[in-house]
């Protein structure tokens, strides 16, 4: 009997393709858990991307052995339900690393060279405002990192090639020593970031010590010449708090990728303001990345209901039981 796999959101077809014929593949009428929770029965492998995947849905899987996320943050899966009920769940650390580095970098240097602001300049006919000097080089200035795993440190040496930025990072998980391999100057304690940087990048998964990491007394430690860059999660940062940071002068600008809801709602206020950037979630979504986080998370699914030990795993401690 084929084995049944459901795809909750849509993927790349090279990701479809990983699955042979010995598997039954479909995917969902729609990612609700309501759906999910109808369509799960006797499904032992799932793909899923951003939509929940809940205790609910979890409890209903009567046959479910893995889960395999496209993707690296789990924050949208109920982990400890899956590790309860023995199921592993995969991700694709690396499927997504090039990209959003790629993305941050890109983000910093439009922040640093006023280069939306000055697009719509000169598509209002605003010519003048060329004088008014309010872009800056980046050579030689300071970038913050909270968190140094694969893309903070892909973003500190790209920094450092690209546009001589020096880097300081918090990272309790990185020694010293492995900062220093990196081009990193730890900090002892996170604040020391915010208060020292120029530029400020998020690089940390959500979890309860990372909620609204960024609050309106972290803002107020930065310059006020300095940028903040989010393209780890929306909830790490308090939008209200960035608005009025924003709107008043505390810091320069930001660049956000994430936001808390998802999508953001009709009246955001960071809609209204000038010196932010935006991006809806797609800082991973490139062409050749959707195809990594495909296969990647087709390839772990397969690897687990076929006997083999996936490269990434979440929980490893489903499988050293």
């Amino acid at each position: 009997m084929k084995k049944k796999i459901l795809i909750v959101q849509a993927i790349h077809e090279r990701g479809m393709q990983v699955f042979d014929e010995s598997f039954d593949v479909r995917v969902a009428s729609d990612p609700s858990v309501a759906t999910v929770i109808k369509e799960i029965k006797g499904v032992e492998g799932v793909v899923v991307r951003m939509a929940p995947f809940t205790r609910e849905i979890i409890e209903a899987a009567d046959a479910l052995k893995v889960i395999g996320r496209h993707g690296v943050g789990v924050d949208t899966i109920d982990l400890q339900a899956a590790t309860e009920k023995g199921i592993v769940v995969t991700n694709t650390p690396n499927a997504n690393a090039t990209s959003v580095a790629e993305h941050t970098l890109t983000a910093i240097g439009a922040l640093a060279k006023r280069v939306v602001v000055y697009d719509h300049a000169i598509r209002n006919r605003r010519w003048e405002l060329r004088n008014s000097y309010g872009a800056i080089d980046l050579d030689g200035k300071t970038l913050g990192l909270v968190g140094v795993g694969r893309i903070g440190s892909m973003v500190a040496r790209r920094a450092a090639a690209a546009y001589n930025m020096k880097a300081i990072a918090f990272d309790p998980y990185v020694t010293p020593e492995k900062a220093r391999e990196m081009g990193v100057t730890l900090c002892s304690a996170m604040d020391d970031v915010f208060e020292q940087a120029d530029v400020v990048s998020l690089h940390t998964p959500l979890t309860p010590e990372t909620r609204r990491l960024v609050n309106a007394d972290r803002l107020r430690l930065m310059k006020p010449t300095a940028f903040l860059v989010n393209f780890s999660r929306g909830e790490v940062v308090d939008e209200k708090a960035l608005y009025d940071a924003l709107k008043t002068g505390v810091i320069a600008g930001a660049a956000i990728d994430v936001y808390d809801p998802e999508p953001p709602l009709d009246d955001n206020p960071l809609f209204e303001l000038d010196n932010i950037l935006l991006s809806p979630h797609s800082a991973a979504l490139t062409g050749e990345c959707v195809i990594r986080m495909a296969t990647g998370a087709a390839e772990g699914v397969v690897d687990v209901l076929t006997g083999r030990r996936p490269q990434f795993v979440v929980n490893p401690e489903v499988l050293n039981k």
